[in-house]
């Protein structure tokens, strides 16, 4: 079952769950879809696979978008909503467990039952059931980007307390430790945008996490990025996950670490373009067996 109907309802009841960064023009987002769909092999007007979404980042919506400019459909698209929609169909989630029938008799519906691939990006708290049905969906042949980024650094012109803010500290799923991979976090490390390289595509990355296998755990992981990123072959599943969120901000935000200006290897480079960016994660998570 699709739950976009439920994530816009959840949005005009001032409880959004799916945000988005600053709107792009028409035109931009155009440009970018067809440059990403491109090189990915895939033509905007295709057919796309569906792929489930669940944040609490403004990857969807214009934060600041209000119920008039979202029943005018002026509300404008956010770049990163462009990257993912250039290969995918996006379906929106608010949870990942099995939702309960309206009266006794209805039979209860599974959100990822149809869904091959699924990004969860800087969550809100996922329940136990959440984790249980995370675990069983992976497990049986699905593929997950999670995103977990334990400070995020950024600037949202929301007060705190706000339902449509992001979660600044990620919360780590426990099913993290059930797949062999804990995160770690050095809270002395120095605040500045940095990248690792992922197939020539700089990916940034500031105040990161650091994955690590768990030993005697068996996990079957390929660490990537010093360990900011791993991919794990989990029964006939993968997961990759990523501890820093970076790369699905606004490329464009003043108040992103280090005036914009990125540092890989010690030697400053320029920013990254958005498109590009979120493409080469996707690719690298949902990339054919």
């Amino acid at each position: 079952m699709r739950l976009k109907t439920n994530a816009v309802i959840a949005f005009l009841g001032a409880a959004l769950l799916c945000g988005c960064g600053a709107p792009s023009s028409d035109a931009e987002i155009a440009s970018e879809t067809d440059a990403a769909s491109g090189a990915a092999g895939t033509t905007s007007r295709g057919p796309k696979p569906q792929l489930g979404l669940m944040t609490s980042l403004p990857l969807y919506w214009p934060i600041d978008a209000d119920f008039g400019a979202l029943a005018s459909g002026e509300a404008g698209v956010p770049s990163q909503r462009g990257a993912f929609e250039a290969t995918h169909e996006l379906v929106l989630l608010d949870t990942l467990s099995p939702i309960a029938g309206m009266t006794a008799d209805d039979a209860e519906t599974d959100p990822l039952a149809k869904l091959d691939y699924l990004a969860v990006i800087q969550p809100r708290v996922l329940t136990p059931a959440d984790n249980v049905a995370l675990d069983k969906w992976v497990r049986a042949g699905g593929q997950l980007l999670l995103v977990l980024d334990p400070l995020l650094d950024g600037h949202y012109p929301l007060p705190l307390g706000d339902p449509r803010r992001p979660v600044e500290a990620a919360l780590i799923p426990p099913v993290l430790a059930r797949w062999g991979l804990e995160l770690r976090f050095d809270e002395t490390q120095e605040r500045r945008v940095g990248a690792f390289d992922l197939r020539g595509i700089d990916i940034p990355m500031a105040l990161s996490g650091e994955l690590r296998e768990i030993a005697g755990t068996g996990a079957d992981c390929e660490l990537v990025g010093g360990g900011v990123m791993a991919r794990c072959q989990l029964g006939e599943g993968r997961l990759t996950v990523l501890a820093d969120a970076e790369a699905f901000k606004d490329m464009g935000d003043p108040h992103r670490a280090n005036d914009n200006t990125h540092q890989h290897g010690g030697e400053p480079h320029k920013s990254t373009a958005q498109t590009p960016v979120i493409q080469a994660l996707v690719g690298f998570a949902f990339e054919t067996k």
